[in-house]
């Protein structure tokens, strides 16, 4: 296993940031969603939340009323362009997973 420890301490701060809010964790993630679409985050930021998201069964459907409720307020352009992000992540995600299928056990 590789080491990580700026994705470990992000991950450490999610996982405290749902520890500390009052909301449940799925409108928790759903809020972070909206906010990384507000402030156009780059696709390793949406890699890192939808995976805690799905990890607390967020599904798309859920997402897509998110970029749905936002996209008045935030425009077209800035949802269109954070599904993008969102896809590239996603991309991301399995490129990672193939790398660690195929690297030698330690």
């Amino acid at each position: 296993m590789a080491d990580t420890p700026v994705l470990d301490l992000l991950m450490n701060m999610n996982a405290a940031a749902i520890e500390a809010s009052s909301l449940d964790p799925q409108t928790l993630m759903l809020v972070r969603v909206a906010a990384l679409v507000a402030m156009d985050a780059p696709p390793v930021s949406y890699l890192l939340n939808l995976e805690i998201a799905g990890e607390l069964d967020v599904d798309a459907d859920q997402i897509q009323g998110v970029l749905a409720a936002v996209a008045p307020i935030v425009g077209t352009p800035r949802v269109v362009s954070s599904a993008s992000k969102m896809v590239r992540a996603l991309g991301i995600k399995l490129d990672l997973e193939e790398l660690e299928a195929k690297a030698p056990a330690v």
